[in-house]
């Protein structure tokens, strides 16, 4: 039996873009899944299509319990952080010798044919290796985090479907090309601002705003995300936008520590559901066999 658990993200900067070989900013987030594999001769195809798919590509047969700290469908990663704790606890039990990098490309191939071939090595690298990450294509590097950054994640708790809001771009790169070529030619070059900004609070909360607003553009808002983002930027957060694939799930907002209770209470006042959190710097990791 071996028990390993994963780290959720923030997408930060550059979200859809990312799927383009646009530059995106990532950060794993306190909140885990953890997944325990145990050999066994009977194999029951498991509920989830990314464990089932760890077990089809790794080709061993075997148990699984998962224990989750993130919700899911909701933009924190919890898709890539089970897929990524899955692989490293195959790993582990059957002894199959993938090194961390390799568990990561692995986690990557899964979400690619769990999401009918559109996904972005982000979510799987970050939860991976842990820490602030920027990733352009097949770069990936590790970035110094600034220091007290502070956020609020507020959960809209309306489901949404990766799969689903990638498509939704992939068709509207196919029926308006100009238009969505240039949406997603802004956000790379508002997450290449951003970058340079990381130590300048107010102005990445401007940075924030205008991704966000590039993301409604290109068709993965929800109105409810933009109440939480309207909400909070006017409890005094430097800026506000969704994280992940849209369409409902999570916005995440950065504050001073003076704002930080007055953003969760404003998203609170919005029936949402509030979670401070901080950076994850240990990424995927073995955990005490219960």
């Amino acid at each position: 039996m071996a028990t390993w658990s994963a780290p959720g993200k923030v997408f930060l900067f550059g979200e859809h873009a990312v799927v383009y070989g646009k530059p995106g900013i990532a950060m794993a987030i306190k909140p885990r899944v953890q997944v325990t594999v145990r050999h066994s001769r009977y194999f029951q195809k498991p509920n989830s299509p990314y464990i089932a798919e760890c077990f089809k590509l790794t080709d061993v047969k075997g148990s699984v319990y998962v224990k989750s700290q993130l919700p899911s469908a909701s933009g924190l990663g919890s898709s890539a952080a089970v897929t990524v704790a899955t692989l490293f606890a195959i790993n582990d039990e059957f002894e199959l010798g993938y090194s961390r990098e390799e568990v990561a490309n692995l986690a990557f191939d899964v979400e690619k044919l769990t999401q009918g071939g559109r996904a972005s090595a982000t979510d799987t690298y970050v939860s991976t290796f842990g820490g602030m990450v920027f990733i352009r294509g097949n770069e990936k590097r590790r970035l110094i985090p600034p220091q007290n950054f502070s956020i609020v994640i507020g959960n809209s708790l309306i489901a949404h479907n990766t799969g689903e809001m990638v498509g939704r771009v992939a068709d509207l790169l196919q029926h308006s090309p100009i238009v969505a070529n240039g949406i997603i030619e802004a956000i790379g070059g508002v997450t290449m601002e951003a970058m340079h900004n990381l130590e300048n609070p107010k102005e990445l909360g401007v940075l924030m705003n205008r991704n966000h607003a590039l993301l409604d553009a290109i068709g993965v808002g929800h109105p409810a995300l933009s109440h939480l983002v309207l909400a909070a930027r006017a409890a005094g957060a430097y800026g506000a936008k969704l994280s992940g694939a849209g369409g409902g799930g999570c916005i995440w907002a950065l504050c001073s520590k003076g704002t930080r209770n007055r953003v969760i209470s404003a998203i609170e006042d919005c029936e949402a559901r509030p979670i401070t959190t901080s950076i994850d710097t240990e990424g995927a990791r073995r955990e005490k066999d219960e």
